[in-house]
């Protein structure tokens, strides 16, 4: 089986820094397994999209594969107005296109997982978040970073969500790079 090269999971390079009130996002249920289909389509068309890839490697008897796959199987993330959706529907891809009614949110989800990507360390998908600890990194390159910390062994493993969808990454970590974050609760009580 031929080993591709990773493709392009992001367009335009500036994607984070468009105006949301210009281009405002869209998440896009897919038919199954068609992501990266519809990165190809939404970069031929010049829409801006982002989608976030885990390198995946394969070892079998004296062979090594390397596969590139959607952190978010599923899931395709766009920046557009109505025109530009109704040139994403024109794919004949989409299950369907949800609304996103807290845009900053979902920016600043879609920008931390961006941020763990270029940060070079492996990423994991997880099917659904556990119940632990919300936590925020306080130092090195994940510095600012909130997540919940699921413990595992000697090192933490902290999970960054979209909650939009549902859906989170996943990285290892030194636990003495984490400390506890306020929940909405403590920061609500603070500042009443």
């Amino acid at each position: 089986m031929p080993i591709l090269k990773q493709e392009a999971d992001l367009f335009p390079a500036d994607l984070f820094e468009l105006p949301l009130q210009d281009y405002p996002w869209w998440v896009v249920h897919l038919r199954s397994r068609q992501e990266k289909l519809a990165s190809r389509e939404a970069h031929f068309r010049n829409i801006p999209f982002f989608l976030p890839l885990y390198e995946r490697v394969i070892r079998g008897p004296g062979r090594r594969r390397t596969s590139y796959l959607p952190l978010f199987a599923g899931y395709f993330f766009f920046r557009g107005g109505p025109e530009i959706r109704a040139e994403m529907l024109k794919t004949n891809l989409c299950v369907r296109v949800l609304d996103v009614p807290d845009q900053r949110a979902l920016a600043s989800d879609l920008l931390q997982i961006r941020k763990l990507q270029l940060a070079g360390l492996p990423l994991l998908p997880h099917r659904e978040l556990k119940i632990g600890d919300v936590v925020r990194i306080m130092e090195g390159p994940f510095q600012g970073i909130s997540g919940i910390i699921l413990n595992r062994r000697k090192r933490s493993k902290l999970v960054v969500a979209v909650r939009f969808i549902h859906r989170a990454v996943s990285v290892e970590l030194p636990c003495e790079a984490v400390e506890p974050a306020p929940t909405v609760w403590q920061r609500r009580a603070q500042a009443g």
